[in-house]
């Protein structure tokens, strides 16, 4: 028994390391891209940084996916859970590496760079919050839809999730980023808000993803015969 408890301990702090350091990852170099595209007066590109997002998402995935599952996403680590995917024992340890590791990534920014660009902070534009709520539930649908028809059914060609996910990711920030931001991550915004003490609409980044994502599970459940063709 005592075996058992110090393997799980130690199987419950690497998928917790890699959750922590894949967002750390994912907020240092895809805000980052947003903060030095301000310094640089725009030299990156709103599509330029886009790539950076989709592009990190993808080298994460392949790179992590086989440790944690890749979440780095609140949002998606509840869909995975209310999907059946993933344990309840785990939702709430996964959420709280992910907010430390956001939060490391985004202080490292405002030790580096002070708060230029708010570093990388999202918000609606011109206050429209109903607009970029919309926006937002749709846009972590797509993404959340997307995971699990390339990464989570078992029919889907599975070596190309990353790729395919990546490549969403950075396909709905190109487009809708000047909108929203194309947060589609609590996480993600939760952490620029902090160091940069931004918090207008906060709330909308948290509920908007948390809704889209849901709304995806319900979707896709329907299409896969309750996950029974998926597994």
């Amino acid at each position: 028994m005592v075996k058992s408890f110090l393997k799980e301990v130690s199987k419950s702090r690497r998928l917790l390391a890699a959750e922590l350091f894949g967002t750390f990852i994912l907020i240092f170099v895809g805000t980052g891209a947003i903060v030095v595209n301000s310094i640089s007066q725009g030299v990156i590109t709103h599509v330029g940084v886009s790539f950076v997002f989709g592009a990190v998402v993808t080298a994460l995935i392949y790179s992590l996916g086989h440790i944690s599952g890749a979440h780095f996403n609140p949002a998606v680590t509840l869909a995975f859970w209310t999907s059946g995917f993933f344990p309840r024992r785990y939702v709430l340890p996964y959420i709280l590496a992910q907010l430390v590791g956001a939060i490391m990534a985004s202080g490292l920014l405002l030790i580096s760079f002070g708060k230029v660009g708010n570093l990388g902070a999202t918000l609606p534009l011109n206050g429209n919050w109903l607009q970029s709520f919309i926006l937002e539930t749709v846009l972590t649908f797509i993404l959340m839809f997307v995971i699990f028809g390339a990464a989570l059914d078992k029919r889907a060609h599975s070596n190309l999730a990353g790729l395919a996910i990546g490549l969403t990711v950075g396909v709905e920030a190109t487009c809708m980023g000047p909108i929203t931001g194309a947060s589609m991550n609590p996480a993600r915004s939760f952490s620029p808000a902090l160091m940069a003490g931004i918090w207008q609409h906060q709330w909308l980044y948290w509920v908007a993803p948390i809704l889209g994502a849901q709304i995806a599970v319900i979707v896709y459940r329907n299409l896969s015969n309750q996950f029974r063709d998926a597994q």
